[in-house]
């Protein structure tokens, strides 16, 4: 069994991009700019939202985070992402999710110029997606991929099994995982309505958990030499802790990593690369938009 490493994935990515940016910086160039728009205090939204900023000025990258309260009505919300497709010095516009419910999200991510959505959540980025075309990868599928990529796994002609349906995971990693000129893979999507999800998940090479329990896939669940990639981020108690919770991914990791050829571990799998594909996708949109 050898453990996927995403934090060591994470920081290659970063030191890529860090020197690629000094480039740009000492050409006198302008550096890719990134606004995070975070409407409300989630206090995980919070996190996210710092960990994001912190990785922009990091590697040197043009960085505004944006606050608004939980009472911001929908027409301010639309005039800030106008304000900020028409910024020169923004490449890529993220707008945090959940919104309140006064807002209608699908009308925001609407809004985004396609260009500069680095999320991948525009309609034109999935229908381009979808038939092949290039275009924005959502964050986290995109890390899976360059994940199996850098660690040489097989994918062309594999079973690649996936649970969970999801706009942000299922399915866009379902589609990126069948394009022929990519891993060409043969793909299984599974959900809550499968009545023995464990016939699917065992015929998996590859296993794609997404589904939002913790600990859900046994051992038993998939077969010896299974590729294992753990999407899922579930905080359940444990006071032997000083938090008194630990966070868990929806694989039983100490049942199944036995029976795995590779496993991503939580933390430090899937979720340590999601942020550094999206410095990637804002560098990306830079290039798209600076080159027009």
């Amino acid at each position: 069994m050898e453990l996927i490493d995403g934090k060591k994935l994470s920081k290659e990515l970063k030191s890529e991009l860090e020197s690629k940016i000094s480039e740009l910086k000492n050409k006198g160039k302008r550096v890719p700019g990134l606004v995070t728009i975070l409407v409300g205090d989630d206090p995980a939204s919070q996190t996210y939202i710092n960990s994001k900023s912190k990785a922009c000025n990091k590697l040197g990258m043009y960085s505004i985070v944006d606050r608004l309260p939980a009472e911001t009505e929908e027409s301010e919300l639309l005039g800030l992402v106008d304000k900020y497709n028409n910024d020169p010095n923004i490449h890529g516009i993220l707008v945090q999710l959940p919104l309140p419910k006064q807002i209608d999200e699908d009308k925001v991510i609407e809004a985004i110029k396609p260009e500069k959505d680095v999320d991948g959540f525009h309609p034109i980025s999935v229908g381009n997606l979808v038939i092949g075309k290039e275009t924005f990868y959502p964050c986290t599928p995109y890390g899976i991929l360059l994940l199996l990529e850098r660690y040489n796994i097989e994918t062309k002609g594999k079973h690649v099994v996936i649970v969970g349906r999801s706009n942000i995971v299922g399915k866009p990693i379902a589609n990126m995982m069948l394009q022929k000129d990519g891993p060409n893979s043969i793909v299984t999507i599974c959900h809550s309505a499968a009545k023995d999800l464990a016939q699917y998940t065992r015929q998996a090479d590859i296993l794609i958990a997404a589904i939002g329990r913790p600990n859900y896939i046994k051992s038993d669940m998939v077969k010896e030499g299974v590729v294992v990639i753990d999407v899922g981020i579930n905080r359940v108690e444990d006071n032997s802790t000083e938090k008194g919770y630990k966070i868990v991914g929806d694989v039983d990791f100490d049942d199944v990593a036995p029976k795995s050829s590779y496993i991503t571990p939580v933390p430090g799998g899937v979720g340590a690369v999601t942020i550094a594909m999206l410095m990637k996708n804002t560098y990306e949109a830079y290039f798209k938009i600076e080159d027009e």
